[in-house]
């Protein structure tokens, strides 16, 4: 009569938190017996050498999705609508979130995104990495993306997001994908991006500057309802995009494994602060309304144009522009 054999396999330390074991059997091939096999779904594969003709379809569906894992660094809005989007699109795939504290985990874990807090080993390297943490919650905003990039190991994408500000513009006229960037030490908010910026590309990585993200509860425009009377020029350019499209965008970049490249993200509709608000004042969409803005001077913005990533990306937004936006509502 077979018996049975009960083999713990040990996965690598990755800092992740992992679901109970689930159990499998497995004939081996050269006993009479069965071994059943302790595993963990969001675990590694492990050293135990089994024939290929051993493994189960499900077993060889997940080795051949361990090129589409993928971490996230950063795992808020933007983070989360990637990594939904990443699963959909590839099945059986992966995704772990880097975060800064254990705040969220239980929300992400509920996700179907694997938590760490801390960088993982040093050992370990992903085939796809997505930063998108803002430069706001570390100290050393270039060296914390250098260990993101040491965290790829340069088969599938790392891609970082940035934004539009390190453009050399600030006069309402055009900017696109080959407008230059602001000189190092005119601007010590933009130069944090710009060096986290040249990291990603020493490292073959690419960069996607994003306009102004917004959705119906977030965004500049929920912010001046909330103000009601704000003091900026109304006639500033504000460029946007919505979470949505910032995902898919990003999700479409990172399946095309480019090099070294910038990429712009935005909707390609242009609007000044008070065309925004009047927008949203018109649409009855929202229950406050918004008064005025009543600053005459003070920097203006810039009117970005995205046709170049569009075309080389293959890419095109759900929203294409804010107005479109409101009337989905």
């Amino acid at each position: 009569m077979a018996t049975t054999t009960n083999v713990v396999l040990n996965p690598p330390n990755l800092g992740f938190l992992t679901p109970k074991p689930l159990h499998l059997t497995l004939p081996h091939p050269n006993l009479k017996t069965k071994v059943k096999l302790q595993s963990l779904s969001m675990s590694r594969p492990t050293h135990l050498k089994v024939p290929q003709n051993s493994l189960t379809p499900t077993e060889e569906s997940r080795s051949s999705s361990l090129q589409h894992d993928l971490l996230i660094v950063g795992p808020g809005v933007l983070g989360r609508l990637v990594a939904h989007k990443w699963q959909q699109e590839i099945p059986g795939c992966q995704v772990y979130g880097q975060t800064m504290t254990v705040d969220h985990h239980n929300e992400l874990i509920q996700m179907g995104i694997n938590p760490s807090l801390k960088w993982t080993e040093a050992t370990h390297k992903f085939p796809n990495v997505l930063y998108c943490a803002p430069p706001s919650r570390t100290n050393d905003y270039a060296d914390n993306v250098r260990l993101a990039a040491l965290s790829w190991n340069g088969e599938g994408s790392f891609v970082f997001t940035s934004s539009s500000a390190p453009y050399d513009c600030n006069d309402n006229g055009p900017c696109d994908e080959d407008t230059p960037a602001v000189p190092i030490g005119r601007s010590p908010r933009v130069d944090i991006l710009l060096k986290a910026e040249n990291v990603v590309l020493e490292f073959g990585g690419c960069v996607l500057r994003l306009a102004g993200l917004y959705k119906a509860e977030r965004g500049a425009h929920n912010y001046y309802l909330e103000k009601g009377v704000v003091d900026s020029r109304p006639d500033h350019i504000l460029n946007l995009i919505h979470y949505e499209d910032a995902a898919s965008l990003l999700v479409a970049i990172l399946k095309k494994k480019f090099r070294g490249q910038i990429f712009l993200g935005c909707d390609n509709h242009p609007l000044s602060r008070q065309e925004m608000m009047d927008l949203v004042n018109r649409s009855g969409k929202f229950s406050k309304k918004f008064d005025k803005f009543s600053a005459t001077d003070g920097p203006l913005g810039k009117k970005l144009n995205n046709t170049r990533t569009r075309r080389e990306v293959g890419w095109e937004p759900k929203y294409p522009s804010f107005a479109d936006f409101l009337s989905s509502m």
